[in-house]
């Protein structure tokens, strides 16, 4: 499945509190990136709650700011569903913020904001902006918010709190099924420890940006009972890495440095930062709603009803392959083959998926709080 891929661009150097220079650009993390808006679309009914007990009095514009946005197509999505119902509720002006890391790709955010130059939302009492950098810092003048979302992104955590994790790349674990590698508990527990601390870091830098009564929406790929979104794909791309390990064409030690900087949380590990005062957040906002949900794959149900392998296989491998892409390039030495290497660890996982697709099932299941400021 090889796909042509741009070397790294000069503003893909680390980012402050950052762990990924960002999902794949050129329009790829758009084009693959069904199975998470079925997630977020699923809680679009929590963004009209939300909507309906906005403080909108005063004067001046009303802020709506989607964190994690990627290339936009999502983060637009959400807007056109929340916009509607803001404006009937308001005259006053409407800015937007669509906010990822500098080393994002912006190219088809922009594009599709301001097409036949006019906003992309249908009114002139709409006005929108990008802005880089990391979500764990504070990006927008205090009490200039009213209303805040992220869907996904705060599954990547601001720092790696270890520097190896030599059995497996992901801090979770495989799958039981699976059983290809092992994450020791004291590991486990730094990168549970650590997950905790960004979300509690994250409604810290929101609570300041936000108006009192204002709303925070946050959702994320996790854990709800036996479903965990880390399994079958992370075994996929562990075992497909582990075939170049073999062939030495990556080196253990390179293979022990490299996990994916993602946390699996359960909808408890989401919501202990809100109340417990252990992590330095607990009072800054109400928990509204919290919730924990399974939602159906497209690629999965597609193949299900028409059993086109060579289909699944490319949409399973460009789905993850999206999302874990740089942090893997970021991983292996620099060099003139890097790029062909990492065309060919993807297009290994797709012949490892289609030799026994039973080895790798996806299941998808998230969690998601909605918040109100206090104060």
């Amino acid at each position: 499945m090889a796909r042509t891929t741009t070397p790294d661009h000069p503003f893909s150097q680390p980012v402050a509190h950052a762990t990924t220079t960002g999902m794949s650009g050129g329009g790829f993390y758009n084009a693959n990136s069904a199975a998470q808006w079925t997630a977020i679309e699923t809680i679009l009914p929590l963004i009209e709650e939300a909507i309906a007990t906005l403080p909108v009095d005063g004067t001046g514009p009303i802020g709506v700011a989607d964190y994690g946005c990627s290339e936009g197509r999502n983060s637009i999505a959400v807007m056109k569903h929340a916009l509607p119902a803001l404006l009937a509720r308001t005259e006053r002006p409407i800015q937007t913020f669509h906010s990822d890391l500098p080393t994002n790709d912006f190219s088809e955010l922009f594009r599709s904001l301001r097409q036949d130059g006019g906003s992309v939302f249908g009114s002139d009492r709409i006005y929108s902006a990008a802005i880089g950098g990391s979500m764990y810092d504070q990006l927008c003048p205090p009490q200039t918010l009213h209303l805040a979302t992220t869907f996904n992104a705060i599954g990547f955590l601001s720092r790696r709190p270890v520097d190896k994790l030599p059995g497996y790349i992901l801090p979770n674990g495989p799958s039981v099924a699976r059983a290809n590698g092992y994450v020791s508990e004291e590991n486990r527990r730094a990168f549970a420890e650590q997950a905790k601390q960004d979300i509690a870091r994250y409604l810290a830098v929101r609570a300041k940006e936000l108006v009192p009564g204002g709303k925070l929406l946050v959702e994320v790929f996790g854990s709800k009972g036996p479903a965990r979104t880390c399994d079958g794909l992370y075994d996929l791309l562990n075992d497909a890495v582990l075939d170049f390990v073999e062939t030495g064409d990556i080196s253990r030690d390179a293979y022990d440095c490299y996990y994916q900087p993602v946390y699996m949380r359960e909808l408890k590990e989401l919501t202990d930062p809100v109340t417990d005062e252990t992590y330095g957040a607990a009072g800054l906002f109400s928990l509204d709603r919290a919730m924990e949900y399974e939602i159906a794959v497209p690629f999965v149900d597609r193949f299900k009803k028409d059993g086109d392998l060579d289909r699944y296989t490319s949409d399973y491998v460009n789905f993850f392959r999206a999302f874990t892409e740089a942090v893997l390039r970021a991983a292996l030495p620099e060099s003139p083959s890097r790029e062909d290497l990492i065309n060919r660890i993807f297009a290994r996982a797709e012949d490892r998926l289609k030799a026994d697709p039973s080895l790798y099932p996806f299941r998808y299941a998230a969690v998601a709080i909605l918040l109100t400021r206090n104060g």
